[in-house]
C-alpha cells in the first residue's frame, strides 16, 4: 500500500519532532510512503531576513496564498528545497531510513502551467486582475519516477515547487501537490496533517463525509481547511481510496490518522 501523507509548516515547526520521527519509522516499515512538507513560516521569515516584502492574497472563492514574484520564487525555493526539505531528509537518515530529497523540479517530478493572470479579492471585497506572477497550475506529476523509488525502498521527501512549461520555478500549493502525487502513484491514502483535528462545523469535528458532502460543504469552511477538503477532492477523482484530515500534533498521528482515530475521512 502506498500512503502519501502531507505535513503543513505548522506542525513542523523548527523541524520534525521524535514521536512525529518514530511513527513515520513504524508506518515505513510495512508500507510505501511519500512524504509532501509545507514551510512557509520559514519562507516568510527568510523573506523577512533578506528585506523582501510577502504579500499575501485571498481569492474569489476565499483561498489565501503568497503572492509569489521573481525575488519571491527564488526564496521559496531557497528555503523549502535547500533548508527545509534537507532538515526532514536528515532526520530520516540519522533514524536509519533511506529517504531522499526532491523538489518538483527534479526529474519533471512536478510541471505546471503558470498562472497568466490572478484574480484577488481587495480589502474592500472588489475582484480585480493582477499578474500572476510565479504561481502554478499543476498539469503533470511523474509517478513513475516516484514508484521507482519506492519500488528501491526510499522514502521520498518532496517540497513544492514546481517545473513550468518554460522551465521556471513555480510555487504550488502543498496541499495540491500531495494530492496529485497521490494521484500520480496510485496511492490508497493522501493524510494532510495540521493543526487541528479535521474539520470542523458549528465547533464539532466532522468524522465522515462523502465527497459530495465535501463539495456542498466547501463554501462554509474557512481558507486553510478549505484547501485542503479541495485537495482531498482532487485525490479522490485521480483515484485515491480515501483523503483523512488529521492533527499532526497528537502521538503517533500517521498510524492515528489511518485508523481514522479523531479526524475527517473523506472518500469518494
Amino acid at each position: 500500500m502506498v500512503v502519501v501523507v502531507k505535513v503543513g509548516g505548522s506542525i513542523l515547526g523548527d523541524g520534525v519532532d521524535s514521536s512525529m520521527l518514530d511513527d513515520i519509522r513504524e508506518v515505513a516499515s510495512r508500507e510505501k510512503l511519500v512524504l509532501v512538507h509545507g514551510g512557509g513560516k520559514a519562507v516568510t521569515d527568510m523573506a523577512d531576513r533578506l528585506g523582501k516584502e510577502q504579500k499575501f492574497i485571498v481569492s474569489p472563492g476565499g483561498i489565501r496564498s503568497r503572492y509569489t514574484d521573481w525575488e519571491t520564487v527564488k526564496i521559496f525555493t531557497m528555503v523549502m528545497t535547500g533548508v527545509v526539505n534537507k532538515e526532514i531528509v536528515a532526520a530520516l537518515q540519522k533514524i536509519g531510513l533511506a529517504a531522499i530529497g526532491l523538489s518538483g523540479v527534479d526529474g519533471g517530478l512536478i510541471k505546471a502551467d503558470r498562472k497568466k493572470k490572478l484574480v484577488v479579492v481587495d480589502e474592500r471585497g472588489r475582484k480585480r486582475a493582477i499578474d500572476g506572477g510565479y504561481t502554478g497550475k499543476i498539469s503533470q506529476v511523474n509517478g513513475q519516477l516516484l514508484k521507482t523509488m519506492l519500488e528501491e525502498g526510499y522514502l521520498p521527501v518532496i517540497s513544492p515547487v514546481a517545473l513550468s512549461e518554460e522551465f521556471e520555478y513555480l510555487n504550488v500549493d502543498g496541499d495540491r501537490a500531495a494530492a496529485y502525487i497521490a494521484g500520480g502513484v496510485k496511492a490508497e491514502n493522501v493524510i494532510f496533517l495540521t493543526d487541528v483535528n479535521g474539520v470542523l462545523m458549528d465547533g464539532e469535528l466532522v468524522r465522515r463525509m462523502t465527497s459530495q458532502e465535501a463539495e456542498d460543504m466547501r463554501p462554509k469552511i474557512g481558507f486553510g481547511m478549505e484547501k485542503k477538503v479541495l485537495a482531498s477532492l482532487e485525490a479522490l477523482s485521480m483515484g485515491v481510496s480515501e483523503s483523512i484530515i488529521a492533527s499532526g500534533l497528537v502521538k503517533n498521528p500517521i498510524t492515528s490518522a489511518l485508523n481514522h482515530r479523531e479526524c475527517t475521512v473523506i472518500t469518494g
